[in-house]
């Protein structure tokens, strides 16, 4: 297959989140997206509602860490609309992932938004590993203030760069 051949068949996707930060259930389901894309542009959301623990440089900066052996990725921050980011990156399809039942409803209206907004894009919903079907951002957070463990609920690099973010802050977290 000539190059030309295989930049055409070459099929990358966008896996939009705001990640702050990220768990194992991300990386989940972008090592197991990989196995079904070439490519994954995993999009940091710069979203002016929320307001992160992470600015959106540490973030993109976090998940290089954790893939920074995974060639088949790239990691961007972006704001906007999701479809004309993907467009822009010459992306024809989004990857969700869904938890629970309770995600279902959200993810399938911004599916169909995005598919009204640009038809040439497609969303595919993955399911985590059973074993981080419970694992959201915000229950990392709250068990790292609280003292938890977070082991096997994030990478390494996450779970150090919680702590170096709340040594001054709280002292009493045994960091």
């Amino acid at each position: 297959m000539s190059e030309t051949t295989h930049r055409q068949k070459s099929r990358k996707a966008v896996y939009p989140g705001s990640f702050d930060p990220i768990t194992n259930g991300h990386v989940d389901i972008i090592k197991r997206g990989l196995k079904i894309f070439d490519r994954i542009l995993v999009a940091v959301l710069q979203n002016p509602k929320k307001e992160p623990l992470f600015t959106a440089d540490e973030r993109v900066s976090m998940i290089q860490d954790v893939f920074a052996e995974q060639k088949n990725t790239e990691i961007i921050a972006f704001h906007g609309l999701l479809v004309e980011f993907a467009k822009k990156n010459d992306a024809r399809v989004v990857i969700r992932g869904l938890r629970a039942i309770s995600d279902f409803e959200y993810e399938f209206q911004m599916a169909l938004m995005n598919m009204k907004l640009d038809p040439e894009i497609e969303t595919f919903f993955m399911m985590p590993n059973l074993s981080y079907s419970f694992l959201s951002s915000k229950m990392v957070k709250e068990i790292f203030m609280l003292g938890g463990c977070l082991k096997d609920l994030v990478p390494e690099q996450v779970e150090n760069r919680l702590r170096e973010k709340f040594k001054d802050k709280h002292p009493s977290l045994n960091l």
